[in-house]
């Protein structure tokens, strides 16, 4: 008698880097960079300015092709033609200045561009009273209790409006959440509400790319661990692979800093 063994096959990721390089010219943006991005995680890239962060959200959002290197979405090789094509493949990016326009209400900010209709015709017009209704519904869902959707957007605070981009991306069915330092120009509490809600979107099994230059934040919500230098990668780590301590220190640049501290040490008085 036989007995069969079944083999349980991990989904692929749903986004992939595998060795991916961008030069501008003769200037290295990125080079041999890989990660992965899978369901219900959060992969944080960490990096200085000018370490290539802001080139991997191009590629990834479709605003860039990479030039070597390959690129997987759900285990299928691609060269994104465009933002839309991304948006098309479920891959949702929100920029650090965000694209809202301030005087207009929550409600119309959250569906600038993808506005639902009613009527035929001369008759035709937007459906306010579904867009309030749905805003409404969606931000609560994530948790986010806004005084007011009819209110402008330019009114919420800075950690606000991130929230209702990100409640936006779920709401359109993004898979994959791309956020570009998302806590950037945030006080303490206003990042600790963002940072909630990046993981309420890991929770409600999006795969998210957070990049940061801020390692507590990245600890405190990642699953990955990727870091940038100048385009190459610095270090790539799972959680349980590394300590705050160890992330803050590669991050700081780790012997450089200690050489630095010798150097700028005061030699004893005598």
């Amino acid at each position: 008698m036989t007995t069969g063994t079944s083999v349980t096959t991990e989904p692929a990721p749903l986004v992939e880097l595998d060795g991916v390089s961008k030069y501008y010219g003769n200037i290295r943006a990125l080079e041999g960079v890989s990660l992965e991005v899978r369901a219900g995680e959060i992969t944080c890239v960490l990096g200085d300015n000018g370490a290539g962060k802001s080139t991997l959200i191009k590629i990834v959002a479709g605003l860039h092709r990479h030039d070597a290197g390959t690129f997987r979405i759900e285990g299928e090789e691609v060269a994104l033609a465009n933002p839309r094509d991304a948006l098309d493949r479920g891959i949702a990016t929100v920029y650090q200045d965000l694209a809202v326009v301030p005087l207009m209400p929550v409600w119309r900010n959250f569906f600038l561009g993808s506005e639902p209709t009613k009527g035929k015709g001369p008759l035709k017009r937007l459906d306010a009273g579904l867009m309030r209704a749905t805003t409404r519904e969606a931000l609560l869902r994530m948790g986010i209790d806004l005084r007011d959707v009819d209110q402008p957007i330019g009114t919420l605070s800075g950690g606000e409006r991130q929230c209702v981009a990100i409640a936006r991306a779920v709401h359109f069915g993004a898979k994959v959440l791309v956020l570009d330092e998302p806590t950037a120009a945030l006080g303490v509490k206003q990042s600790g509400v963002v940072l909630k809600y990046v993981a309420a979107a890991r929770d409600q099994g999006l795969g998210v790319v957070l990049i940061t230059h801020n390692p507590h934040h990245a600890h405190l919500v990642g699953d990955r661990f990727v870091l940038l230098k100048r385009g190459v990668m610095a270090g790539s780590h799972t959680k349980d692979s590394v300590t705050l301590d160890e992330l803050t220190r590669q991050m700081a640049g780790g012997s450089e800093l200690e050489d630095l501290r010798h150097e700028l040490e005061r030699p004893s008085a005598t």
